[in-house]
């Protein structure tokens, strides 16, 4: 088993004034995988405040991150940017991954421009802010999370077929 943080970026969402639909989606998915997330929260799309609360969080040992919004192309899209800036390495095949996936249902996909990365021995995800799109997404993704999350931790049995 292992730990979850849910992070939604919205502005909207953390004045009060939007339903984090997607959030509830992702927490609906993990769910039925059998994770129960274990931090949750709403920032606004400020790149300081979300690395912040990434870095608190991975610091603290959660195994995986994911956020919702903010990895498109408007002025405060800067999900991505405050991601890369605390990550010690970029894992590329989630985002080519989600990507791929959503292409088949608008060629808007292209326009994401969400990234995954570790940090320590955390691996974090941003996802869309559509809750139709998260779940896409986390279709893409979701098999192969065990065992990312088993190798981050240094837990994976040899990945390589004889």
């Amino acid at each position: 088993m292992f730990t979850v943080g849910v992070l939604t970026v919205s502005d909207k969402g953390s004045r009060g004034e939007r339903v984090d639909e997607s959030g509830k989606v992702i927490q609906q998915c993990l769910a039925s995988l059998g994770v129960q997330n274990t931090n949750y929260e709403i920032v606004p799309d400020e790149r300081e405040s979300i690395s912040d609360r990434l870095k608190e969080w991975a610091d603290e040992g959660v195994d995986l991150i994911l956020t919702t919004g903010g990895t498109g192309l408007a002025p405060r899209d800067v999900t991505p940017e405050a991601t890369l800036d605390i990550v010690d390495r970029i894992v590329p095949g989630f985002g080519e991954a989600m990507r791929a996936q959503s292409l088949e249902y608008t060629p808007l996909a292209m326009l994401s421009r969400a990234v995954a990365g570790i940090r320590g021995r955390t691996l974090i995800i941003n996802l869309p802010g559509s809750p139709k799109a998260v779940k896409e997404c986390l279709g893409a993704i979701l098999p192969a999370l065990p065992h990312a999350l088993e190798t981050v931790r240094g837990q994976a049995a040899e990945c390589a077929q004889s």
